[in-house]
């Protein structure tokens, strides 16, 4: 049976994400734009809202008023997993960028990195998604090949 969309789910944007510069704090508190998402999500305009930041402080922040955080978490980087602490207690999303290192992650030979950071990633509770690009379709399908059995796992 073919679902119908109400006019505010075809009207709606799903979610919204405020890119910052580094200054994480500074854009929350003093531009604006958290209190005008906020506003477009009680108009039903959006369906959520968060920052894509830079810092733990902006993604605490960002959590604390928004429905989201994007960090980066990877196996060369894990500063900001606070932030992801945080969302797993608070029913908050988290979406990572950088996931694999912007294709640097390295270690020993014989094990696969891509699996190594995958099974880091998807082994935190606060993570919802991770955002990963490639122009190789065998990157892509090995990509998915693996995190699809680690979640089969879960």
């Amino acid at each position: 049976m073919e679902r119908s969309l109400t006019r505010l789910e075809t009207d709606c944007i799903d979610l919204v994400l405020v890119h910052s510069d580094g200054n994480d704090l500074r854009i929350l508190e003093q531009e604006g734009v958290y209190q005008t998402l906020a506003t477009l999500k009680q108009e039903g305009k959006i369906r959520g809202f968060g920052l894509s930041g830079k810092t733990v402080e902006g993604g605490l922040k960002a959590l604390q008023q928004g429905d989201c955080a994007m960090v980066t978490y990877n196996l060369n980087e894990q500063g900001e997993r606070p932030v992801l602490d945080y969302a797993a207690e608070h029913g908050k999303a988290i979406l990572v960028k950088k996931a694999l290192a912007s294709g640097h992650v390295c270690l020993s030979p014989g094990v696969d990195p891509v699996r190594a950071s995958f099974e880091l990633l998807f082994g935190h509770p606060g993570v919802s998604s991770a955002i990963v690009g490639t122009i190789n379709p065998v990157h892509l399908a090995h990509n998915v090949a693996v995190v699809a059995k680690i979640l089969s796992t879960r």
